[in-house]
């Protein structure tokens, strides 16, 4: 399998005989392509997906991107969008109509959420949420005119997970769609498409630039699903990556692997770290033997990097935005997966006089471990914390 991730981030879809025989690919920055007869115009208006013409559609430097994005998740064929939350709203539009049901983890991402508790029952499209880490909840979840199922597994605060093949497997048998954001866990953690999950979504903002300078959203799926979905939802909204984003993307892919190993080893020990400072309560991390999931994490990722949650052991929003504001060089951001460690409070999400104590979850901080060395980082939070 290192063999092949080697081949997919080096070689995979790289003609360089095409391009001088340049290392890097060329960054094709047009708007369309010229077609040399107008038969050649005619066969592609009549199939778009099959060469290039306007690169709202297709492009050479997305494809490049796209040829090893598929492979990494092994899928048949990829659709790269502007953003994640792009691809999620493409890929749900694609296999809905008016009046059907979609079965949902609880709280999922919130422009999930907001797309389908606001824009889809426009349509009388009906969302229900349940807790998914029990199967139980799934097939009582389904309805007759139930056609999607969309999951996050882990999630990106609370780290819930599905199993995932008894969730794919449920689906298949009732003929529903399944969607799976596996921006946490990466293609090289996690195969969803293994397990029978039709559509894998993760965010390209995240691991994959890896440098926080650009957006990018991978759906990933058969190519029967992706041509129906590059046919109408992608080809109408127009959401689909620019040449230069690709570019930048797969600049960042290059050193993929390398950095999500050292990002891994400094997880486990920033986890340890938190889960024996005297300060915090308690620490969520998949792979933490206390986690009420270990077993199925164990069982579905190879690793977990990149993200732990902690609880504080403060009693006051002053306390706690004292701790976060005096951190000198983890930055208060939302996101994960550049180079740079980040922290995000819980308790900027609502106003402070609605602070409580009792409330666990206000005490809630997500910590993202970058590529700073874990005593560096470990001294910031002890400074911050000092004398609280």
């Amino acid at each position: 399998m290192d063999s092949d991730i080697s081949f997919i981030l080096n070689h995979l879809g790289e003609d360089r005989s095409q391009y001088f025989n340049a290392i890097a690919p060329p960054l094709i920055q047009t708007s369309n392509f010229a077609l040399n007869t107008v038969d050649e115009l005619r066969n592609a208006f009549q199939n778009e997906m099959d060469g290039y013409i306007y690169s709202r559609g297709l492009n050479p430097t997305v494809d490049i991107l796209r040829k090893k994005l598929a492979a990494l998740d092994g899928a048949e064929d990829c659709l790269l969008f502007n953003s994640g939350i792009a691809a999620i709203y493409a890929g749900v539009l694609a296999n809905v109509k008016a009046g059907d049901h979609i079965l949902s983890i609880k709280r999922p991402y919130s422009w999930v959420q907001h797309l389908f508790d606001k824009i889809l029952p426009r349509f009388g499209i009906v969302t229900t949420y349940i807790d998914g880490t029990n199967i139980e909840n799934f097939e009582r979840g389904i309805l007759p005119n139930t056609t999607f199922i969309y999951l996050e597994s882990p999630n990106s605060w609370f780290f819930d997970l599905q199993d995932i093949t008894a969730v794919a497997e449920l689906a298949r048998a009732e003929g529903i769609v399944t969607m799976i954001d596996n921006s946490h866990a990466t293609p090289l953690n996690q195969r969803p498409i293994e397990m029978g999950i039709d559509l894998v979504m993760q965010t390209a903002t995240k691991y994959i630039g890896g440098h926080s300078d650009t957006l990018g959203g991978v759906l990933c799926g058969s190519a029967a699903m992706m041509r129906k979905i590059f046919t109408s939802e992608y080809l109408c909204v127009g959401s689909g990556m620019q040449p230069f984003n690709a570019w930048l993307l797969l600049r960042g892919l290059r050193t993929f692997t390398a950095r999500l190993e050292k990002i891994n080893a400094s997880t486990l020990e920033m986890w340890m770290f938190l889960k024996n400072h005297p300060l915090v309560e308690d620490v969520l991390f998949p792979l933490d033997p206390d986690f009420p999931q270990y077993e199925l994490a164990k069982k579905q990722m190879k690793t977990c990097p990149g993200l732990v949650s902690f609880f504080l052991k403060l009693d006051t929003v002053d306390a706690i935005e004292n701790f976060c504001n005096r951190l000198k060089h983890i930055k208060m951001a939302v996101s994960w997966g550049g180079y740079e460690s980040l922290l995000l409070p819980k308790c900027a999400s609502f106003p402070r006089n609605e602070f409580n104590p009792e409330n666990k979850e206000h005490r809630m901080c997500r910590l993202y471990i970058g590529l700073e060395e874990p005593p560096f980082l470990q001294e910031d939070i002890n400074q911050a914390l000092r004398n609280l």
